[in-house]
């Protein structure tokens, strides 16, 4: 078996890493693992750019010594050699080949109904704590237990500052006229959608910690099953959040909210599910929900995770793009491929991180790599009208 996925107990090569990482993706030196899996743990983000801000996180354990890797549960910003690039490179090139076109047609055709059937087996016991979300994403979090005018006194770093002022102008720009009557949630002050919301694994942790009285949380899902389990959950408050069904992907289907209205938009493991070719005209679209000032947060699949490695021969649809073994799909990016994707829909990019982390499991002396990029594109504010002199 390969070297990179075999789970074995290894002796390893690996350097700390206090460098800002390129966008340029590199790869891991041993994986193991399950298949297409993910995982939601603390972050210690490097940055792709030397305009960003690097921010510490959750992580500061780095790896100095080999030797004792197994004497904690993860390490934070591995930096990975060459060789281990070249040897992921050439592991994802093997397993490359496509599957043939009427194959791939059906899992497209069938994608609701394998995920219908995810849930459907899973219902709420895929629900993990993102204990990491308000930390990495502070636009989510409570304003009514701050005061609103005096968030920069707030405890938060430059960026965070930033973020809570860009949060402040959106809140300033009026709503655009609509002629359609109210909409959901038309008469708060702050809204946010997430796509992809699956079983509630975002929305509920905002609607428990988010007490801003002028908050309202919308959230939707391609599968029925999980708005379904979104709506009977005992936290779903219609009077605070609005559950739907929607393809991401049906860029001609309406959303419940008129364009130009809402302050965040959150995708958290949901675009890589996408078909890559539908990719841009589904961010183009979310993009117009956007006030100016308003922000699409992002965290997915890097190139080189170790669930890309994982994957056998016959699971490739194209490049960098597979089936799992459920018949959902999952697609692993670079940053500067979600950077076009995003500016390209006319965003701004505030933020583009990749996080690079060692878990380990003790017990079975394995190691495992995992990837993940997280994104921060913003939509313009609107200019003050210059004034003569």
């Amino acid at each position: 078996m390969h070297p990179l996925i075999s789970g074995q107990r290894t002796h390893l090569n690996v350097r700390p890493c206090f460098r800002r990482v390129s966008s340029n993706m590199a790869a891991p030196h041993a994986v193991a693992g399950v298949e297409g899996g993910s995982s939601e743990t603390g972050l210690i983000l490097s940055d792709s750019s030397s305009g960003d801000v690097k921010r510490p996180q959750f992580g500061t354990r780095f790896l100095t010594d080999p030797r004792q890797v197994f004497q904690h549960n993860a390490w934070d910003n591995v930096e990975w050699t060459e060789e281990q690039e070249a040897a992921a490179k050439k592991k994802v090139l093997e397993n490359s080949q496509p599957l043939p076109p009427e194959k791939q047609e059906e899992y497209d055709n069938r994608a609701n109904e394998y995920w219908n059937d995810f849930y459907t087996i899973h219902e709420n016991r895929f629900f993990k704590d993102r204990h990491w979300l308000f930390t990495e994403f502070p636009e989510l979090a409570p304003q009514c237990s701050l005061n609103h005018e005096s968030h920069s006194e707030a405890s938060v770093t430059d960026a965070g500052q930033q973020d809570t002022l860009d949060q402040e102008q959106s809140r300033e720009v009026a709503v655009p006229p609509h002629t359609d009557g109210d909409f959901p949630g038309s008469s708060a002050t702050y809204r946010i959608l997430e796509v992809g919301c699956g079983v509630g694994n975002t929305v509920f942790p905002i609607l428990k910690t988010n007490n801003d009285p002028g908050l309202f949380v919308y959230c939707c899902d391609f599968s029925s099953t999980a708005v379904e389990l979104v709506k009977t959950n005992p936290e779903y408050d219609p009077g605070r959040c609005f559950a739907f069904v929607h393809d991401l992907s049906d860029v001609e289907s309406d959303y419940p909210v008129p364009d130009g209205t809402l302050d965040v938009i959150v995708l958290i493991f949901v675009l890589s599910a996408l078909h890559p070719d539908k990719m841009q005209a589904s961010i183009s679209r979310l993009a117009r929900l956007l006030k100016p000032g308003g922000v699409m947060l992002l965290r997915d699949y890097g190139r080189y995770d170790m669930a890309q490695l994982r994957f056998k021969k016959g699971r490739c649809l194209s490049e960098n793009f597979y089936v799992r073994g459920d018949g959902t799909r999952v697609y692993f990016f670079t940053q500067d491929e979600l950077h076009d994707l995003f500016t390209d829909a006319g965003l701004e990019k505030v933020q583009n991180l990749v996080d690079r982390r060692l878990q380990v499991n003790r017990g079975k002396q394995l190691t495992m790599y995992r990837v993940w990029i997280q994104c921060k594109y913003r939509k313009a504010p609107v200019q003050p009208p210059e004034t003569l002199d």
